[in-house]
């Protein structure tokens, strides 16, 4: 997940939570990322001042309702909110790693073992939303997050209870992504069934093996009419062959030839057996060949810096802190001589690269939770040790003129 500092007017603390860094924005917020007072990290959404209304407080409410009624293993975990705060704000579980869109966007599509066990593993986790009296209404590879303990699927932002009979859209206004929208939905048809979820978990999985969605086009008015035409039929060009039977079923146009949620994750698992493959071990495979580097804070003084999943090719990194450049307080032993050093040329130090998906230009700050200047004697955020004989070469006078010249590199190099 791609995490960016935070701009001057963003808030520093919402309720109980720090916030650290910006995850994302959508049309209606911004997400951040936070930390609890026992250091528990966060997702923080909070709505933009510019749409903070009656309505939205509203929307936002119901949203924080219905959170409070979804609990999974695979669903990311309510925290905390407040719809009558200033900001409007609520925090959820934070899952460390790409969403599946990004995913396969970086990596190309999954295997078709692998895909059939995200098949299992979200339908199972969709039929215990459903148990709720609840359905998610947009289900699409942005909102399932590949984190290291397994997919988890985020954003009941449309969720909308099943037996409900008052909604805040309009009659005829239809809320949700094209591309993975049922057709049913598509058309404003209420009320809305379990099928939806089926016919939009079928849409994630043909992106998950194939990259594409069952219908695009150049604009949204257009796949809504490929979507609604009963003689248009979905584009599986390119799907494995063992999955060409389950992705027909659940993108089925009729509601009522769509399997049962159950049914699916017996279609994933015979797809996942017939490979010689258990369920358990494909989820396994799963996670492993998805997972990232966790995320994780460095305390220093008064500022916290966040130290982001480094790209798969790069090599673990330690951040230098100020000690590193401290005199010593122990003996000090023989300077080594150059030759020992060890310690690649400034032109080739490693650097890590935050790029920032909702802030093309990020403000220039070297510290993960607050904008400005870099505090003296340290890194910038995702700084990396060079070399394992640093821990000896700091109890030198050459070590700390080495440290200075990486403190210096580093800083040039910084990406924000």
């Amino acid at each position: 997940m791609q995490i960016t500092p935070l701009n001057p007017e963003d808030p520093s603390v919402l309720g109980d939570f720090e916030l650290l860094g910006r995850i994302g924005h959508g049309g209606m917020g911004q997400v951040f990322l936070g930390e609890s007072l026992g250091g528990e990290p966060a997702a923080v959404k909070v709505i933009k001042p510019s749409v903070v209304d009656s309505e939205s407080r509203q929307r936002f409410a119901q949203e924080i309702e219905i959170l409070k009624t979804v609990w999974g293993a695979r669903l990311a975990a309510f925290l905390g909110a407040d719809a009558e705060a200033e900001q409007p704000w609520l925090a959820t579980e934070y899952v460390d790693g790409p969403d599946l869109a990004r995913y396969v966007k970086d990596h190309g599509p999954l295997p078709s073992v692998l895909t059939a066990a995200l098949g299992a593993v979200l339908a199972e986790a969709l039929s215990a939303v459903h148990g709720q009296g609840l359905l998610h209404r947009d289900l699409k590879p942005a909102n399932v997050l590949l984190g290291p303990n397994g997919p988890k699927i985020i954003d009941f932002g449309l969720a909308a209870f099943t037996e409900a009979s008052v909604a805040l859209t309009a009659p005829h206004q239809v809320v949700g992504t094209p591309i993975c929208m049922a057709p049913e939905q598509a058309a404003g048809v209420k009320p809305l069934t379990a099928a939806v979820d089926v016919y939009a978990l079928g849409a994630l999985l043909l992106f998950a093996s194939t990259g594409h969605y069952p219908h695009e086009a150049v604009t949204p008015y257009m796949v809504f009419h490929l979507v609604t035409d009963p003689d248009s039929r979905p584009d599986l060009s390119g799907a494995p062959e063992d999955l060409v039977p389950l992705l027909t079923a659940v993108l089925a146009k009729s509601a009522e030839d769509r399997p049962s949620l159950t049914d699916v994750v017996r279609r994933c698992r015979s797809v996942i057996e017939a490979h010689g493959t258990k369920i358990a071990q494909a989820r396994r495979k799963l996670t492993a060949h998805t997972a990232r580097q966790p995320f994780r804070t460095v305390r220093s003084g008064e500022s916290t810096t966040a130290l982001w999943p480094a790209p798969v090719s790069d090599v673990a990194g330690t951040e230098i802190t100020p000690a590193d450049l401290d005199p010593p307080v122990v003996a000090e032993v023989p300077e080594p001589s150059p030759t020992e050093l060890d310690v690649p040329a400034p032109d080739t130090l490693p650097t890590t690269e935050v790029m920032s998906r909702p802030q093309p230009d990020p403000p220039a700050s070297a510290d993960g939770a607050r904008g400005g200047r870099p505090a003296p004697g340290r890194p910038p955020a995702g700084s990396r040790r060079p070399s394992e004989a640093m821990p000896t070469l700091r109890h030198s006078v050459q070590a700390r003129r080495t440290a200075e010249r990486l403190r210096a590199v580093y800083a040039a190099k910084a990406s924000f």
